[in-house]
């Protein structure tokens, strides 16, 4: 019988204004959770600097209205924040809010994600899986690490001093990666960013399992969050075995397993989710 033991659990889930945070926020809130839904919208004032599907960009500018709604369907209990995760102070403020309306947070995933396509060759190339992309610079690279690397672990070093200050024995840390981290032409930076913040899990695994908290990361295929055009949704498909892109809930419902009873003694691990498109 599955039972995840997680009614009355607090989770922060970063970027669950749409795509895998807002499925996973939604989940969460249907097995009991209290959920504080962090977001920040982006290009209000101006297109993106790629040619995204208007379905991905009207998504980056939404609020979380839509999830709040939901979870309230669902008879659940959440708080939303708009924050800027680049923010030095973002982690502390998140946690202020969470202990505020909530008390202890006893879950914290690490979902939000800074993404812009760049390669080191600087001929605005154009990649497969993505829009045309533009040369390496620092002003390509630093955003993505300030918030896929630094942020996680400004947000995973708060949740290990308010759980050890607060005696706790039970927590679970799940970060949202790709299957790119290893080497992601075309987005160098982001792919950097990511195989970073795996180290960082994976350490936080060692360095919070005495303290009871279990960290994992999800490695992603292609997944529809807006950004997957018809012609590129044909492509995935032929190349996966199941024969399909993945859709948020398809990720939400891993997540609630490693945060459930259920997976209490997973942790340290990169598991990956892709329908089998790893496999070629």
């Amino acid at each position: 019988m599955i039972e995840s033991r997680l009614k009355g659990r607090t989770a922060i889930v970063t970027g669950a204004q749409h795509g895998v945070g807002a499925a996973t926020a939604i989940a969460l809130a249907r097995e009991g959770v209290r959920v504080v839904v962090t977001f920040k919208r982006q290009w209000l004032d101006g297109p993106p600097p790629h040619e995204w599907p208007d379905a991905y960009v009207d998504a980056q500018k939404r609020d979380a209205e839509e999830v709040m709604s939901a979870i309230r369907d669902e008879d659940g209990d959440a708080a939303e924040v708009e924050v800027d995760l680049a923010e030095e102070d973002a982690a502390t403020t998140l946690f202020d809010l969470a202990e505020e309306r909530f008390g202890q947070v006893d879950i914290l995933i690490n979902n939000a994600a800074h993404c812009r396509s760049d390669s080191l060759r600087d001929d605005s190339r154009v990649i497969p899986a993505g829009p045309r992309t533009t040369g390496f610079t620092p002003e390509t690279f630093d955003p993505h690490f300030a918030v896929n690397a630094r942020a996680v672990a400004l947000l995973m070093s708060e949740f290990a001093r308010r759980h050890a200050a607060r005696g706790l024995d039970w927590g679970r840390i799940v970060s949202i990666s790709t299957e790119g981290a290893r080497c992601f032409p075309g987005e160098i930076s982001y792919g950097a960013s990511k195989a970073a913040m795996e180290a960082l899990t994976r350490s936080a695994a060692v360095e919070l399992g005495p303290q009871g908290v279990t960290a994992n990361v999800l490695s992603l295929g292609a997944v529809q969050t807006g950004w997957i055009t018809p012609e590129l949704d044909a492509t995935i498909s032929r190349r996966t075995p199941l024969g399909r892109v993945g859709m948020p809930e398809d990720i939400a419902d891993v997540i609630v397993f490693l945060a459930s009873h259920q997976a209490r003694w997973v942790t340290g691990q990169t598991i990956f989710v892709g329908g089998g498109s790893t496999l070629f």
